[in-house]
C-alpha cells in the first residue's frame, strides 16, 4: 500500500536490506515495529517490499522524531537482532521530502 503523507516538508527513512536465509522470528518482530512505529509521535507512514532486496521507506514530521524511533528501546533490540540475526547487509538513508505527488485510477 502506499502511505498517503502530509504536508512537505517531511522526511523519508530508506532502509534497504540484503537477509540472511530463514525467518527466525524476522517476520513476527518487523510486524511488531511497524505497529509500534505507528504509536510514535511524528509517525507519518510506512511501505515495504522484499524481493531479494527488502526496502522499507518510512515518513516522518522531523529529524527529532526519527532520532527518538531509532532510540526506542524496542527498536534498538531490533537493530540488534537484525545485525546479529537477520541481515546480510543493509543501508540506511535519510533524505528530506521537499514536494511529492500521487496518482490514482
Amino acid at each position: 500500500m502506499i502511505a498517503k503523507t502530509f504536508k512537505t516538508p517531511y522526511y523519508a527513512v530508506i532502509f534497504s536490506s540484503v537477509r540472511e536465509e530463514g525467518d527466525k522470528g524476522y517476520s513476527e518482530m518487523a510486524d511488531a515495529m511497524i505497529e509500534l512505529a505507528h504509536t510514535q509521535a511524528g509517525f507519518l507512514g510506512v511501505e515495504s517490499a522484499r524481493n531479494e532486496l527488502g526496502i522499507t521507506v518510512s515518513y516522518w514530521e522531523s529529524l527529532d522524531a526519527i532520532q527518538k524511533w531509532q532510540e526506542h528501546p524496542a527498536h534498538t533490540i531490533a537493530q540488534k537482532r537484525g545485525k546479529e540475526e537477520w541481515y546480510k547487509k543493509y543501508a540506511v538513508r535519510i533524505c528530506r521530502v521537499d514536494s511529492d505527488y500521487f496518482f490514482e485510477k
